[in-house]
């Protein structure tokens, strides 16, 4: 068995980590600050890794990463994940001409922006579009 990577923590990083582990939007965010906790702790990366359900691989990369740059560093960084089909920057205003065409047809003004566009999506995709555009005008609104 070889040694213990551990970690010192100051009382404000201690207490800034716990507050993400308890109050982080995201589950992984939450789950990156209670590796660290653990690992603060003393205990094992393999140990962690069963504790969390992950690889020990993965506790010690981020135990790296927070070494280098502090809690900001567990954060998810921009750009991850896949990106979105339907722009509000550049589809807004092709995707309102078809839906006020054709107001109680979906299926038909997603046909026409798939034509125009020169994208494919499904009808679901179309809804969560309009609602986050609904949402945003609402928001408007409140300030």
């Amino acid at each position: 068995m070889g040694r213990i990577r551990s970690i010192e923590l100051s009382a404000e990083a201690r207490k800034s980590l716990e507050q993400g582990y308890k109050t982080g939007k995201s589950h992984g965010f939450r789950q990156r600050c209670q590796i660290i906790l653990l690992k603060s702790e003393g205990r094992s990366s393999e140990e962690v890794a069963t504790i969390v359900k992950c690889c020990e691989v993965v506790v010690n990369n981020w135990l790296t990463r927070f070494e280098k740059e502090g809690i900001e560093g567990l954060k998810t960084k921009a750009g991850r994940g896949r990106k979105a089909t339907l722009n509000q920057a550049r589809d807004v205003e092709a995707v309102k001409k078809a839906v006020r065409a054709n107001r109680q047809r979906l299926k038909i003004a997603k046909a026409e922006l798939e034509q125009d566009l020169g994208k494919e999506f499904s009808l679901r995709t179309l809804q969560r579009f309009l609602k986050s555009l609904t949402q945003d005008i609402s928001e408007l609104g409140k300030e």
